[in-house]
């Protein structure tokens, strides 16, 4: 077997975020001519929640240059595949989205998204591992806008830096010390397999295998070696000895992790940048770095997940949504953006620029990179959610041992991956 552990050279990941913020309408256009313009001159942009304004000048520059009308409709990102589903076949979907990289697989067999005529020269502006999750089979289906993944955030006024433990087992033992029911130490959400995967990756639990082309494998799921069954032990730890409270458990659990945090019930928890806003603005006094370091001398190797622009299969212009994605993902605009929405951008020569450098949120994450592993974009991620999730919350409440919930879980994905894709 072919284990995934890809790893990132300084800031050679750099980039965020996860907005988890609700979506918007899907007819609130920003700004811009009501007339009707010429169809063969106009283009329809989905852009993320809340992230409009970091393109805003930059569509005004593109319509300026290329005497064309750019629409832009903030929609939620995570769920733009499932609107262009109806939306595309029926004519009022976009010339252009915006998705997670782990989408990708699922969009190229559905025929969503167009393969790009992208030159090696305009590739080669983005960190390796951002553009390699854009490709399906050697193809390129987009480009890429920003990446994420995991930190640690921390309480200034519970403890200081000089204080922080380094390691996994130093916060189990400050928490020991810490939690009494009210109040708890080192918190993470193990129940769900994007956390948890810090961990078993760490030990030596995988996905999906990959082939010596970077290809990932369906047939070849490392959830349940032993690496991972090592790593889910040491996880079940922190829950049967009541360092985690019971209420992270499950659907719930991202509101009462947060709550801790932002109440100051809790010393540090693992959370991605999208919380860096909402926690200032709640007025902790927090700081960020990289995630500790496992018993193994392995650093916790959270997903990086990148979020790209793409050009719709039922584009009416797609020579011109192309041409817009390139520019809107530039190294000028990628900047621009960034200043404004604090998505890092994915582009390679702006990793030491010091717009980037400054923010302690971008530092963190450059930093967690270099032990980071790329989500899996095939269209078989798709079936591991679910079934990862359910065994980690057994493994957490004591209703089964890790060994035995990972092979049940294992067993539902392989079936799953047979029934929905077929044999490979």
């Amino acid at each position: 077997m072919k284990k995934f552990k890809k790893y990132f050279g300084l800031m050679s990941g750099v980039a965020l975020t996860l907005s988890l913020a609700a979506c918007g309408p899907q007819d609130d256009a920003k700004g811009g001519d009501t007339k009707e313009a010429d169809k063969s001159n106009e283009l329809l942009v989905w852009e993320d929640v809340m992230k409009g304004e970091g393109i805003k000048d930059a569509i005004a520059k593109f319509e300026k240059e290329n005497d064309v009308k750019v629409k832009m409709v903030e929609k939620q990102y995570t769920k733009q595949i499932e609107d262009l589903r109806l939306d595309g076949p029926a004519g009022t979907g976009p010339d252009v989205l915006t998705m997670p990289s782990d989408q990708i697989g699922t969009a190229v067999t559905e025929g969503l998204i167009k393969e790009l005529d992208v030159d090696d020269a305009t590739q080669g502006i983005y960190t390796e591992a951002a553009m390699d999750a854009q490709k399906v089979e050697g193809k390129v289906y987009g480009l890429p806008k920003a990446v994420e993944t995991t930190m640690l955030y921390y309480n200034k006024d519970l403890i200081s830096e000089d204080q922080l433990p380094t390691t996994l087992e130093g916060w189990y033992d400050y928490s020991k010390g810490v939690a009494n029911g009210e109040k708890f130490g080192f918190l993470a959400l193990f129940d769900q397999i994007y956390y948890a995967n810090s961990v078993l990756s760490g030990y030596g639990g995988y996905i999906f295998g990959q082939d010596d082309n970077g290809s990932y494998d369906p047939t070849d799921i490392g959830l349940n070696n032993a690496g991972a069954v090592e790593g889910a032990q040491y996880i079940q730890k922190f829950y049967k000895e009541g360092l985690f409270p019971a209420g992270i458990v499950g659907e719930q659990g991202i509101n009462v992790i947060e709550s801790l945090f932002t109440e100051g019930k809790a010393t540090a928890i693992i959370s991605g940048p999208w919380n860096i806003e909402p926690f200032t603005k709640a007025g902790v006094n927090f700081g960020v770095q990289k995630l500790p370091e496992l018993g193994n001398g392995k650093n916790m190797q959270a997903f990086i997940g990148v979020k790209s622009y793409n050009v719709s299969s039922y584009s009416k212009n797609p020579e011109l949504a192309e041409k817009f994605v390139e520019f809107i993902s530039n190294e000028e605009n990628s900047k621009t953006r960034y200043e404004i929405t604090k998505e890092v951008p994915a582009v390679a020569s702006l990793a030491n620029d010091p717009v980037v450098t400054e923010s302690p949120a971008a530092k963190a994450v450059a930093e967690q990179s270099k032990f980071s592993v790329l989500m899996p974009n095939i269209p078989q991620m798709n079936e591991v959610w679910a079934p990862a999730d359910s065994a980690l919350q057994t493994i957490a409440t004591g209703k089964a041992q890790p060994k035995e919930a990972l092979d049940q879980a294992v067993e539902t994905i392989k079936g799953q991956i047979e029934a929905k894709h077929g044999k490979k």
